[in-house]
């Protein structure tokens, strides 16, 4: 499928009931993502933790937490985002946020879906008073990286991100929202 074929596309905040899509979209843009790299059976196991249906619901149900989807007319769920506290190893402005995910099908990118979930997250964050908006990057993700560039984010630190007992270096990024 090309980007001229795609088909129209809903950007919506999520809902308690949407625990299973997300957990299903987060474990299939993780695996997507990182496959290359990543050792197996930990990317699985990972998968199995931070993209259970309990894990979403439990975040649905905390008012920190806002996720959105971009799904197809007929409900298919094709990306998502999530703000929430920042959870980085660098201390972050008082009342920041983060942008912990945000992630599109790959068969789906480069139809404007990520622009349209990264505004939306924007504008929430500025909504809520928060002064920066902080999120890590894969280090050799770079179209990622020229991806928030765009939206004025820059590299304050790094940290390391485990996938099982595999350690990966990210990129800390901060956007101002002042």
């Amino acid at each position: 499928m090309t980007t001229a074929t795609l088909p129209e596309t809903i950007l919506r905040r999520a809902a308690p009931q949407d625990a299973p899509k997300l957990a299903l979209l987060g474990a299939a843009t993780f695996l997507t993502a990182f496959a290359a790299d990543h050792p197996g059976q930990a990317l699985v196991d990972h998968c199995a933790h931070e993209h259970s249906v309990k894990r979403y619901a439990d975040w649905l149900a905390n008012p920190d937490y806002a996720f959105w989807m971009i799904e197809t007319p007929l409900g298919a769920p094709l990306g998502y985002a999530m703000l929430c506290p920042p959870e980085i190893d660098i201390t972050p402005d008082p009342c920041a946020l983060e942008l912990k995910r945000i992630y599109t099908l790959p068969g789906w990118q480069g139809a404007g879906m990520g622009r349209r979930l990264i505004e939306a997250v924007i504008a929430e964050a500025k909504a809520r008073g928060a002064p920066s908006l902080y999120l890590c990057v894969y280090t050799v993700n770079v179209a990622a990286q020229r991806f928030y560039a765009r939206f004025g984010f820059e590299k304050v630190g790094q940290q390391k991100f485990m996938t099982g007992d595999v350690p990966f270096t990210d990129w800390i990024l901060r956007k101002p929202l002042g």
